[in-house]
């Protein structure tokens, strides 16, 4: 096994590994790094892992046997979880989700001799989108205080693990996320989706979302019954509320004109065919979807949530309204759908800023300075046992 020692190796340990955003980023840099690590990936949840059909041929992936990432966090339990991250050069952690692996590599990280380990906060979930627990906020005090770094994408997740957290200000980096700006900026085609066409007397107001109750999508649909009937609203997405979502279409009558067109692999091929995008959650930090928008140029109609307010142009700033303000919303949907112009000229500002400051190249960057100075610091797993893994 000395061959591998020559190549890094870095477990991530996710809660699920669905199709969101920070699953996306991850398989934007195991795809970017190719054949020059050695990926490992856990999902909490085996029977939810579609992110993995995004990855490319060319990057080396395992799926390791795991201990369960939820549970009682016993020493038992714990030394466990820390047992299975002994072997390789680099730990990846994600989310709440992965919270007590994190804790585990704290309490026993000298024991196994584990490597260091990197925690990404990308959000919260429902239970956490108004306010965050006490009690998780002391147990993530605790669980971080062997971390080599926290890495979130926004400033608010920052001001959160320096203030909330009392993490030290040379442990948080917060590194925006990025993405190939130039891909949204191509023409879209005609062909988008099965069943899915754009009429040319049509014009869409489009949101790419997981449809959980967090995101709000209801307000979407109650904001169609103020506009025109040539706008349609397209909700790119999976999740617990579709049903709920389409039948709200239906009682408000607006059946022919809300599409739920399940997940989209490549959402660049669809972005470009809508005329505004919008948001209507009332949690987000630094939502990707924000920026494909902006690189497809197109006005983004959202509330003021995360950071959401400083990533759009400031041309855009003015169609942003209060979180949970339904009316407002639909006010600011229905006055950009009476102006093409403005909505061009907003949409040119987003582009422009999407491609000056939200590439994926300097994200891609930065995350390779941060994995790889960590790995080249501490020594090599070399030649301990490979883990067993289950090949998806």
């Amino acid at each position: 096994m000395s061959g591998r020692s020559k190549t890094p190796r870095i477990l991530h340990l996710h809660s699920t590994f669905d199709a969101g955003g920070k699953e996306l980023r991850n398989v934007q840099l195991i795809n970017a790094w190719g054949k020059d690590v050695d990926h490992a990936i856990v999902s909490g949840d085996l029977e939810k892992r579609n992110a993995a059909h995004m990855i490319g041929k060319k990057p080396r992936i395992s799926w390791p046997k795991f201990p369960s990432l939820t549970g009682t966090p016993t020493p038992r339990r714990l030394s466990k979880i820390a047992k299975a991250m002994a072997g390789y050069d680099l730990i990846c952690t994600y989310n709440w989700g992965a919270i007590d692996a994190v804790m585990a590599h704290t309490v026993f990280a000298d024991p196994f001799k584990l490597p260091p380990l990197v925690h990404h906060e990308d959000g919260f979930n429902e239970d956490e989108a108004v306010r965050l627990k006490k009690r998780r906020n002391w147990y993530r005090r605790i669980a971080l205080g062997r971390t080599a770094a926290l890495v979130v994408p926004s400033t608010t997740l920052e001001d959160i693990a320096l203030n909330i957290w009392d993490q030290p200000r040379t442990r948080v980096r917060r590194i925006p996320n990025g993405i190939n700006t130039r891909a949204y900026a191509a023409p879209p085609k005609r062909d988008i989706l099965p069943g899915l066409l754009k009429h040319k007397d049509e014009f869409w107001i489009g949101t790419l979302a997981g449809l959980r109750k967090v995101k709000q999508l209801d307000m979407l649909v109650r904001a169609m019954t103020h506009l025109p009937e040539e706008w349609q609203l397209v909700i790119a997405g999976e999740g617990p509320e579709r049903d709920a979502l389409l039948a709200q279409a239906e009682k408000l009558g607006l059946e022919d004109r809300v599409h739920l067109p399940g997940f989209v692999a490549e959402p660049q091929k669809l972005i470009g065919h809508f005329d505004i995008f919008a948001l209507s959650s009332h949690s987000e930090q630094f939502p990707i979807s924000v920026v494909e928008a902006m690189a497809a140029g197109l006005p983004v109609v959202a509330p003021r949530v995360g950071d959401i307010g400083s990533m759009v142009s400031s041309e855009n700033g003015p169609a942003l309204v209060d979180p949970g303000d339904s009316e407002a919303l639909a006010s600011s949907l229905l006055t950009l759908s009476g102006d093409p112009k403005e909505r061009k000229r907003i949409g040119q500002a987003n582009k422009a800023k999407a491609r000056e400051e939200f590439d994926e190249k300097r994200m891609i960057e930065r995350y390779r300075a941060l994995y790889w100075g960590l790995m080249q610091k501490y020594p090599k797993a070399g030649d301990r046992p490979v883990p067993d893994s289950d090949e998806a």
